[in-house]
């Protein structure tokens, strides 16, 4: 081989089959809108129908009246089909490349709410949806190239377990003793920060599917991520209660990675072939993109905070 393409070779750690799953993820995040979109309409008409419990989280009865809500029901189908092409994406990429990418589904969210409810979108709502999805896709643009998949060891599996198990704790603690003054932006904060943890678990087990090695460690995964995803389902009923479904999905598409990211980077390793100039991007662009959820989350007209 050529020493120059050789060199190239190393400079850029590419695999083609990561590409294979970017289409994949876009695809969940379509459906992620949508699902996300009929999920709101069918906790506010539950809400309408019951007693009002902002700040104080849905009870049983509601969360059992959503059952009965055919749209509620429909979004449901509609997530779950978001997760498996989001799993299909992260068999053949790293966290880094594809769990972005889900920052499209803000664009959508943005536009049908602003529709369904006639509500304009000011200009501070709409520079702070282009600081979320370009921060994502520029951060993505640069993962595609830099990232690689490496395989999990026993120590990392453990150190995301007992990282997760700190995280559950203190929500578990600030929200039993804030449950009657939280708002939007803690329901959809924690949503994504469990999600994150939720796909980093999900990409473990593919990852230890794929080496042959599922044994306790891989079984307690798949409990955990279990978990993470009833937990993290809850958050976000209650964060669709108080506060706008563009909202929520704009928490759920820049928490979420940029927590998957974190792990991804740190405890795997995804970016350990990466430039130094990349890791200046990967700060950058993250940064930039949660500012804009922020931004979105303090001007949206129909934010509750």
């Amino acid at each position: 081989m050529d020493p120059d393409l050789t060199e190239l070779t190393e400079l850029i750690p590419l695999d083609p089959r990561q590409f294979i799953g970017i289409p994949l993820a876009l695809i969940g995040a379509v459906f992620l809108s949508l699902g996300a979109q009929f999920q709101h309409r069918g906790v506010v008409k539950v809400e309408a129908l019951t007693a009002d419990t902002l700040g104080k989280g849905l009870n049983g009865r509601q969360l059992a009246l959503l059952l009965a809500r055919p749209s509620w029901v429909l979004g449901t189908l509609m997530l779950g089909l978001a997760i498996v092409f989001q799993l299909s994406s992260l068999y053949f990429a790293p966290l880094i490349v594809v769990q972005p990418l889900g920052a499209l589904a803000l664009v959508i969210t943005s536009i049908l709410n602003s529709r369904v409810n006639h509500v304009k979108l000011s200009r501070k709502s709409i520079v702070a949806i282009i600081m979320c999805v370009g921060g994502v896709f520029v951060f993505v643009g640069v993962a595609a190239f830099t990232a690689v998949s490496k395989p999990v060891t026993d120590g990392q599996i453990v150190t995301i377990l007992v990282i997760l198990g700190v995280v559950l704790t203190a929500a578990a603690i600030t929200f039993g003793l804030l449950r009657h003054r939280i708002r939007a932006l803690f329901y959809v904060i924690m949503a994504g920060v469990i999600y994150g943890f939720v796909a980093t678990l999900a990409k473990v087990v593919l990852n230890r599917v794929q080496q042959g090695e599922f044994e306790w460690l891989t079984f307690l995964c798949v409990l955990a991520l279990l978990a993470g995803t009833g937990l993290g389902a809850y958050f976000v009923q209650n964060a669709y209660a108080s506060g706008p479904p563009d909202l929520v999905i704009a928490g759920l598409t820049v928490v979420d990675p940029m927590v998957a990211v974190l792990i991804g980077v740190i405890v795997l390793g995804e970016a350990s072939q990466a430039p130094l100039w990349a890791i200046f991007v990967f700060i950058v662009t993250g940064a930039i993109a949660v500012w804009g959820v922020f931004r979105l989350a303090k001007n949206h007209p129909q934010t509750r905070l």
